[in-house]
């Protein structure tokens, strides 16, 4: 298993306006220079990520994106599902969500349960992580 761009980019890009969280709009140019990301790509993102409402858009010279809430309430799982959809480490698993049926084999399938687990496993983790925890950690290496 392993996570594309966006879903990469999207935390990333996250991270960095939790970071500025506060400080009012910040602008995707400077996201982008800090991060190493695209601004074309980066805008991208924060329209998948307005959509679902984590951030928001303020217009004019001193416009940019801010997040909606706070750093402690946003989870790298958050960002991943949106970034991403649901984590499966086989499409079977997937099988129970929106009415798809990748395997016929699913109901009775012996494996089914140890890629549950790997699943389970990973949001787990995943959703125990905020953006305040990343930028507290990022203050932490800073004093070392």
């Amino acid at each position: 298993m392993k996570l594309s761009t966006k879903g990469r980019y999207g935390v990333a890009a996250m991270y960095d306006l939790a970071l500025h969280y506060g400080q009012g709009p910040i602008s995707l140019k400077s996201v982008a220079q800090r991060q190493g990301i695209s601004e074309h790509y980066l805008e991208q993102l924060m329209g998948t990520l307005r959509k679902a409402g984590y951030v928001k858009s303020i217009r004019g010279a001193q416009g940019g994106y801010a997040l909606t809430k706070d750093p402690g309430q946003i989870t790298v799982g958050n960002i991943i599902c949106i970034m991403e959809g649901p984590i499966a480490p086989v499409d079977c698993l997937l099988s129970n969500d929106a009415g798809h049926d990748y395997c016929q084999r699913a109901g009775i399938c012996v494996t089914r349960g140890v890629w549950a687990k790997v699943r389970d496993s990973i949001n787990q983790v995943l959703d125990s992580i905020t953006l305040a925890d990343l930028c507290q950690e990022e203050k932490f290496q800073g004093d070392e």
